[in-house]
């Protein structure tokens, strides 16, 4: 569904804009999101499939997009992914980085081939597409890169304990980047979401106990939607947030807020 007409400080008009894990949930309504305001995005997967239909969605409303399918587990995947990408582009203005993947275990049953995979995509391709994306964005004369970290960084859950190593580097590595970037007009943001309702979190959110433990824990009462994530991301993306840099916004329905003592009183 398209957003409301946007003001001039969140427009996206002509920015050249790589996201990846364009063919997930998230992904792709970011991707639509910021078609939707003008943006040309490149859509970067794994899948062709996946980001083929996204590029369609955007291309059937009027928006610009192109696919870039791409394996993001090594350094040189991600450099390369970012360098071609604006090549096409003509050039490079925003970088979302979304792409993540998570394998979901005790702590004595993760295994160095699990630690490897997802440190690869989830902590050392958001490194290199980073470092990529800076001198395209240095000589574009700014620009603003969003990295998609998670409540996780600095909220415990058990079987998550790599995937949350990652997002919390993520979380570092944003506020490295912007420190060092600013005087480049290279602004480094990141977002910290609690679960949010798609296929690629149902393990924890599909079962009956932990949908009661989310809502009863998460003072709004329920889990985030894809959607409601969305205007973080085009906020940061955009002049809207042109003296932000540097920051984690948790994106939590307010369980970092605190705790009722009283809760369970009755039971």
């Amino acid at each position: 569904m398209p957003l409301p007409a946007p003001d001039p400080l969140f427009s996206l008009q002509d920015k050249r804009v790589i996201i990846t894990g364009a063919g997930g949930s998230i992904g792709s309504l970011v991707a639509e999101a910021m078609a939707d305001r003008g943006a040309v995005v490149g859509l970067q997967d794994i899948s062709a499939e996946k980001v083929d239909v996204v590029r369609d969605r955007i291309e059937s409303t009027g928006g610009r997009a192109i696919t870039l399918v791409s394996d993001l587990s090594t350094a040189e995947g991600a450099h390369t992914m970012v360098t071609d990408a604006a090549e096409r582009l003509g050039g490079l203005d925003v970088l979302i980085n979304g792409a993540g993947v998570n394998r979901r275990k005790p702590i004595l049953d993760v295994t160095s081939d699990d630690f490897d995979a997802i440190v690869a995509v989830n902590m050392r391709a958001v490194y290199f597409a980073c470092q990529a994306a800076h001198p395209l964005m240095k000589e574009a004369g700014g620009g603003a890169i969003v990295n998609l970290s998670s409540l996780s960084a600095r909220f415990s859950f058990n079987t998550i304990s790599v995937y949350a190593a990652t997002k919390a580097a993520v979380s570092s590595m944003t506020r490295s980047c912007a420190r060092e970037w600013a005087a480049d007009g290279i602004r480094v943001n990141c977002i910290e979401p609690s679960v949010i309702m798609t296929e690629f979190t149902k393990p924890l959110w599909g079962e009956a106990h932990r949908q009661r433990w989310f809502d009863e824990t998460t003072p709004i009462g329920r889990l985030a939607l894809p959607e409601e994530v969305i205007g973080s991301i085009i906020f940061l993306s955009t002049q809207a947030s042109s003296y932000i840099t540097g920051q984690s916004i948790v994106i939590d329905g307010g369980i970092l807020s605190g705790a009722d003592w009283d809760s369970y009183k009755d039971d």
